[in-house]
């Protein structure tokens, strides 16, 4: 590895880096947009114990953050400290995503639970075991703060470039993979022009399908059901047999006017494709980055120092408390989207485009933040985007379900003003890192990067036990179509308000952080004089 003050990384290392955030975002962002409504709707948990799954495994798994930001610190080889943890780890992050979307069959209910207790916490283990030395090894990558600022630019427009495959193809994918070829029959009403009876017969047995009109504007019933209709229905198939379904509301039906999707097959399969798309970018940014930063060269292996430092190190305690509120604000908004577009504005596939439409926002958002800082700095910048972010977000709650373009509106300016965010995280974690190094003559860069993982994974926990308690106060279960108008309340609450307020308290928080611009300066220009020497 080079010591002391080198070149400036190129604009391939920067995309290479950027990479990695891709591949993470394919994980993280498919587990906190899909998985609560996978479980729920799919796998068939209850949303109170998915709600409690994620608080405990999310909590649980900071021990491993503070864990691996050590196995970091003391790494030593030829690839440097960081490096090797992404290489190392490629395969398996990709493995075990997609058997946390996968359901063996001939599970109970808490064969299930259990199965995904295992699953999911395995994910986090890995997850943490990539993502914390991925995201230190900006910190090593230069020590120019601004070039710093710029690779967390191109980190965040990779992360959001990932998050939209993920979000914006995901189900798309499903309907593609969980297409069961049925034999489909549709038997018009003579009396209502409305009206239509829909048979049904599937080449194989399926536990869980999804039956709507492709836009989800008529209602449907099992036939000689008391249940009342609606517009998506779930309901298991057997292999040859009939199924008929009484649908109203919507003329000029016929059996191309139907998707009828094992959701089940689809999620799964989507998953593994997205997969292998992970672990080739993270075998990129493997080899197409460097490390050029090295801790001082009397600094021996001292954890109890490091733990000390930390402590004391106001950035970082800072940056710890505000990152998870962050992360709870944003978790809650990624977590509920598809919920609300499948129930609320009854049009599944449209959160699809939504979520592309808020992926562009943020990598505007992103390339625009290293411009920005240089304007008004990073502490005002933060403070004053995310205010405003949280406002925007809180008109969620004038829309109607036809009110498409507004929804669209909405969240596009959102989710661009609070891509600042998370691009000026990372960026401040590298500051807290040499505000130690500065202040006392030791750099433990993996630990305080344990931050930036703890803060989005625990703050992802604490989102979904947030949605599970909202979504069970308000009687919300995914495979009973019955129980979601009496949700819809709870749902447009977890879309709009508790996310905005959980801003506005985040932004205030950050008024106590101490570092201006003029002092990182001074720190950067001190610590490039002591390494000289």
């Amino acid at each position: 590895m080079d010591t002391g003050i080198s070149s400036k990384p190129s604009l391939w290392e920067k995309i290479a880096y950027a990479l990695g955030d891709a591949s993470a975002n394919i994980a993280w962002r498919g587990i906190c947009a899909f998985l609560l409504i996978y479980y729920t709707d799919v796998y068939g948990l209850a949303p109170a114990a998915v709600g409690l799954l994620f608080l405990v495994v999310r909590f649980s798994d900071g021990v491993s953050d503070v864990a691996m930001g050590i196995a970091g610190d003391m790494t030593r080889s030829k690839y440097g400290k960081f490096r090797p943890w992404v290489l190392w780890t490629a395969i398996p992050l990709a493995a075990v995503l997609s058997l946390t979307f996968t359901c063996p069959s001939g599970l109970g209910y808490t064969g299930k639970l259990v199965y995904a207790y295992v699953m999911y916490i395995l994910f986090t283990l890995v997850y943490t075991a990539n993502n914390i030395p991925y995201g230190a090894l900006m910190a090593v990558m230069t020590d120019d703060d601004r070039e710093r600022a710029s690779i967390g630019s191109f980190r965040m427009a990779g992360a959001f470039a990932g998050g939209m495959v993920v979000q914006g193809l995901l189900l798309f994918l499903v309907a593609w993979f969980g297409g069961i070829d049925p034999s489909v029959d549709v038997a018009k009403d003579p009396e209502r022009a409305d009206a239509c009876v829909l048979t049904v017969t599937s080449p194989r047995d399926v536990a869980h399908v999804d039956i709507s009109t492709k836009d989800m504007l008529a209602k449907i019933v099992p036939v000689g059901s008391t249940n009342e209709p609606t517009v998506r229905l779930s309901v298991p198939l057997k292999a040859g047999e009939k199924t008929s379904f009484a649908v109203t509301g919507e003329e000029g039906l016929s059996s191309e006017s139907f998707t009828i999707v094992d959701q089940n097959r689809g999620y799964s399969y989507a998953i593994y494709s997205l997969s292998v798309v992970l672990a080739i970018c993270l075998f990129i940014t493997f080899f197409g980055t460097r490390e050029r930063v090295s801790p001082p060269a009397n600094q021996h292996a001292d954890l109890w120092s490091d733990f000390r430092n930390l402590a004391r190190n106001r950035p970082w305690v800072v940056l710890l408390v505000v990152g998870l509120l962050f992360n709870v604000y944003n978790a809650i908004r990624q977590g509920i989207t598809v919920i609300y577009f499948t129930h609320y504005v009854n049009r599944a596939l449209l959160a699809g485009g939504f979520f592309t439409a808020l992926m562009i926002a943020s990598i505007v958002g992103a390339l625009a933040t290293a411009p920005l800082v240089r304007l008004v700095g990073k502490k005002r910048l933060f403070v004053g985007t995310l205010l405003a972010a949280g406002a925007v977000n809180a008109l969620f709650a004038f829309c109607a379900p036809t009110d498409i373009a507004l929804i669209f509106a909405i969240g596009v300016v959102g989710e661009a003003l609070a891509a600042v965010f998370p691009t000026l995280f990372f960026t401040m974690l590298g500051d807290a890192a040499d505000y130690s190094e500065h202040r006392f003559g030791r750099r433990a860069t993996g630990l305080v990067y344990s931050a930036g993982s703890f803060a989005t994974k625990f703050g992802g926990g604490i989102a979904g036990a947030i949605i599970g308690a909202v979504l069970a106060r308000y009687g919300y279960v995914g495979t009973e179509p019955g129980t979601i108008p009496g949700a819809i309340p709870g749902i447009r609450l977890l879309m709009g308000v508790i996310p905005s307020a959980i801003a506005a308290g985040t932004s205030v928080l950050m008024l106590l952080y101490p570092l201006s611009d003029s002092r990182l300066s001074e720190i950067t220009a001190e610590l490039a004089a002591r390494r000289k020497k």
